[in-house]
């Protein structure tokens, strides 16, 4: 039979205990945590500086001019090759440096057998930061079960704070234009990345769905239901299609993977809970009546962004049959497009407000990941890069009975990634933020977790 054991706490030897009157041993909590954050401070860099304003390249997938977050992300894998180096252990299980480094294989082949690879030189230092480097940087900084509550944590702190911004564009009419209006929601992302918002927001959601379902009961478990209550507004008002269904069938996941009495519960609660925010307080009500009602038409009577959608989805599909193997190669999505598409594309898509003037954006990526990877880097690039998702995510449900609550965040992230590369690639300033979760998820996959 196995014992039950506690991962290893830096610095929990008896000189690190206090007494409590009861008798019970505890650690100094604040001085622990200020410790960890110092450790941790790289990681943490990169999510604090998501609230930078920055440009980047919204639409070309693996294109961007890089932001100050990006930097921090080369900063934090220079910071952890020195570590590694200077402890002269072997970093990675095998299992870890297999998973992790199947992308390279397929974005390296893709670059090679290219067109033009000098142009896709750009594409593979990309895919790699965001798939390869980052994620196994995050996963080697990130120690124990603490480490991890405290990165889950500063992702619910960022989306807390770009909500709150978010929510006073909604109200003060100072977002990016939906309908004529300025009214969407997109924090400080800005109108060329009107997904950077609702992605960043969904992942706190979905972090503190996965800490309420597995914690126990305490401070913990009610600051992550008054933080998933907070979080709440922002998202609706976002109006993200996209990111509502991934954030819903993630959600739902979780709960089922904690219960099936409690998921019915609480599925009550939230229906409850909408019904007084989108009935009752009138919470972009309109709108956002019509904006889910849009879901179900892809056949009816689509709107233009959705015709879009599918008519590079299916250009993508053009381009992999041309070179099913290996793709057209990195960065070659835009080159092809045109040649591949139907006269049912528009130009373009408009963005304004938030602080900037009305803008055509090209529609350089199919918006859709798995197509995107799929007509860049064919079959061999696709099964690659999928297959060390899949993995994680097996990885992660096997590893459930370790620990309720890291289990049900890593998979929560996990499967709303994995869902929104249906809808969404990467792209703009918050991708680096993709490889931050991707690297919390793979420390609970593929680092060794004992039993708590």
């Amino acid at each position: 039979m196995t014992t039950a054991v506690t991962v290893p706490l830096p610095g929990a030897g008896p000189e690190a205990r206090e007494r409590r009157p009861d008798g019970r041993e505890t650690r100094p909590e604040v001085r622990d945590w200020a410790r960890r954050a110092g450790a941790l401070s790289p990681v943490l860099a990169v999510i604090a500086l998501l609230l930078v304003p920055g440009g980047g390249d919204a639409q070309g997938g693996t294109g961007g001019t890089g932001t100050v977050a990006d930097a921090a992300s080369g900063l934090l894998v220079l910071v952890c090759l020195v570590r590694v180096l200077r402890s002269g252990a072997r970093p990675l299980t095998r299992t870890a440096a297999v998973v992790l480094g199947l992308p390279v294989i397929g974005v390296c082949l893709a670059a090679i057998t290219s067109h033009d690879p000098g142009a896709s030189l750009p594409g593979v230092a990309r895919y790699l930061q965001v798939f390869v480097l980052v994620p196994a940087a995050v996963l080697l900084m990130i120690r124990d079960r603490r480490d991890f509550a405290l990165v889950a944590w500063a992702l619910v702190g960022l989306a807390l704070l770009q909500g709150a911004v978010g929510v006073v564009q909604y109200l003060t009419g100072t977002g990016a234009s939906y309908q004529g209006e300025d009214i969407r929601a997109v924090g400080t992302f800005g109108p060329s990345d009107v997904m950077g918002m609702a992605t960043v927001v969904s992942y706190g959601l979905v972090v503190v769905t996965g800490l309420a379902l597995g914690g126990r009961p305490g401070r913990a478990r009610t600051a992550a239901l008054v933080c998933a209550g907070l979080l709440l507004p922002p998202l609706v008002v976002s109006f993200s299609r996209g990111a509502w269904i991934a954030t819903v069938l993630a959600c739902a996941l979780q709960l089922v993977l904690s219960g099936l009495r409690r998921a019915g519960r609480v599925a009550l609660v939230v229906g409850a809970l909408a019904v007084v925010l989108v009935g009752g307080l009138g919470v972009g009500s309109a709108m956002v009546k019509e904006r889910v009602a849009s879901i179900t038409q892809v056949t009816a009577a689509p709107d233009q962004s959705v015709t879009d959608r599918y008519t590079m989805w299916a250009a993508a599909g053009r381009m992999w049959r041309a070179e099913p193997l290996t793709g057209v190669g990195l960065k070659g999505f835009p080159s092809y497009r045109d040649s591949n598409a139907s006269l049912a594309l528009s130009s373009g898509s408009d963005t304004a407000g938030a602080g900037a003037g009305f803008t055509r954006q090209p529609l350089l990526s199919p918006h859709n990941m798995y197509l995107l990877v799929l007509s860049e880097q064919g079959l061999i690039g696709l099964l690659a890069l999928a297959g060390g998702w899949v993995a994680l995510l097996v990885a992660a449900l096997s590893r459930r009975r370790l620990g309720a609550e890291c289990a049900l965040v890593a998979i929560g992230l996990l499967s709303w990634q994995l869902i929104d590369f249906f809808y969404a690639d990467i792209g703009g300033p918050s991708t680096v933020l993709v490889s931050v979760v991707l690297g919390l998820a793979a420390w609970w996959s593929l680092a060794e977790v004992r039993r708590a």
